[in-house]
């Protein structure tokens, strides 16, 4: 009587692995190949890299199971092979650095703590990047506080997706030179993102890695404010630069900004600080614009500056035209009032620092 293959099969669906919850060994995939030749069979059965302790036990039951239901006369040759195992996929999205390979030079624009206006200087320091001339994108990382469309009047619009190579691709925004990219054109304004960090970091990921920036001379990246795992996962999987810290001549902010370049400078981390943005260091009436109030205190950033061996980029005063730019979604960078030329000035200095650096 001839055996058919199929008919072997259900036979060894008969040896069950006793460590594996008593799924059979064709269940488990482990039957790699099964030949018959006249009266002869041979099973080859497949083993993880790690020898399994119960493998002459399946193989002398395998053999049994074929022999017990085969025509008599029938021999049986049950062979092995050893295959490692796939590596198990790391958790997270799989996203590569493609789209960011066209972009000379990734900077953080960060803070020890919130209240300090980094997104306020993100956003102007990109706007003025773009008016001198670079090709500007922004990537609105805070993730649980994005600004971007406020501060750009883009609220309520959606970015277009295309698929590149079978990858869905997020085109960026264009408003005032730069090419903008943030969570909050995918939320309502006033929807709350609850999300533990994994989701948050993934979320980051995408606002990054699986956008169309094209070439671009600067890419800056909103950064949430603090230390946490949000910015580990930054730095580790995204290419950056380096990091600007923004912070208020405040003891209290600085104390934070302290955090923050440590966390820069840690081994584990061990990204470059361009230097410190003092926001806030000084108050200005707008009808007496040569008067300066220090409400905030003064000269904190140059000595923290000065302890750390760091750079002061820019000193930028508190302006009334500031905070109604931020509002309005006009930047104040887009002006050449005082508070204009100083994120210019700032934009300067940010692209000197660039510059000397290896691309």
């Amino acid at each position: 009587m001839d055996m058919t293959d199929n008919e072997i099969m259900d036979w060894l669906r008969q040896v069950e692995h006793p460590a594996k919850g008593d799924k059979n060994i064709v269940e488990l995939g482990m039957v790699e190949n099964v030949e018959t030749d006249g009266n002869a069979v041979t099973v080859t059965l497949c083993f993880a890299k790690h020898r399994d302790p119960l493998a002459e036990y399946l193989i002398g039951s395998a053999k049994a199971a074929i022999i017990r239901n085969a025509p008599q006369g029938t021999v049986v040759e049950v062979r092995t092979v050893v295959k490692e195992a796939a590596p198990k996929k790391k958790p997270g999205l799989d996203l590569g650095t493609e789209q960011v390979e066209g972009i000379r030079h990734i900077i953080g624009i960060a803070s020890g703590k919130g209240g300090v206006g980094k997104s306020t200087v993100a956003v102007n320091l990109a706007v003025a990047l773009a008016r001198l001339g670079y090709k500007v994108g922004l990537a609105d990382a805070d993730v649980y506080g994005p600004s971007v469309p406020k501060m750009t009047a883009t609220e309520g619009l959606v970015p277009d997706a295309v698929l590149e190579d079978e990858k869905e691709i997020i085109m960026p925004l264009e408003k005032y030179g730069v090419k903008w990219m943030s969570i909050g054109y995918f939320a309502k304004p006033e929807q709350a993102l609850i999300w533990r960090g994994p989701m948050a970091c993934n979320a980051l990921k995408q606002m990054i890695l699986q956008v169309h920036w094209g070439e671009l001379d600067f890419l800056l990246i909103d950064m949430p404010p603090g230390t946490g795992d949000i910015h580990i996962s930054l730095v580790h999987d995204i290419p950056m630069e380096g990091a600007v810290i923004v912070s208020t001549p405040q003891d209290v902010a600085l104390a934070d900004v302290e955090k923050g370049v440590n966390m820069f400078r840690n081994e584990s981390v061990k990204k470059p600080i361009f230097g410190l943005v003092e926001n806030m260091a000084w108050f200005t009436p707008e009808e007496h614009p040569d008067e300066k109030y220090y409400i905030f205190g003064k000269g904190g950033a140059q000595k923290m500056a000065d302890k750390y061996g760091i750079d002061v980029l820019g000193q930028i005063p508190i302006v009334q035209s500031i905070r109604e730019g931020g509002d309005n979604g006009e930047p104040a960078a887009l002006s050449s009032r005082p508070d204009g030329l100083a994120f210019v000035a700032l934009a300067e200095k940010v692209a000197e620092k660039a510059a000397g650096r290896p691309v």
